[in-house]
């Protein structure tokens, strides 16, 4: 097999385990918890206003996809309250992950209180 087949069934691979439901390191349970604490920081307003940003956040089917949803999350509450209100809702929803992705995404750098 060539390496371009190669790195696109990598490539496919990849984007269909996100679809085929949770990750094994999260429960359903935390996924529906950190689910729910990000569509409470966008709060009533975002139905309206971020309704892109509520849907994927609602329908995220990982870990993962949570994870890089977080800045989405965080430009909708900055436009809405504030870059101060944004980072303080994103510190406290980041730390939910520690433990969840892998530690250098949780590091100083990404869950930091800035």
């Amino acid at each position: 097999m060539s390496w371009i087949a190669k790195n696109l069934v990598g490539r496919v691979g990849s984007l269909l385990q996100g679809l085929s439901g949770p990750s094994k390191k999260a429960s359903v349970t935390t996924l529906h918890e950190i689910r729910m604490e990000m569509l409470a920081a966008l709060g009533d307003v975002a139905e309206k206003r971020f309704p892109l940003v509520q849907l994927r956040v609602t329908y995220a089917s990982d870990i993962d996809d949570l994870w890089y949803l977080r800045g989405d999350v965080m430009a909708a509450i900055a436009s809405l309250s504030g870059e101060a209100v944004a980072k303080e809702k994103l510190h406290q929803i980041s730390t939910m992950f520690v433990g969840l992705v892998p530690h250098n995404l949780t590091n100083k750098f990404s869950v930091r209180h800035s």
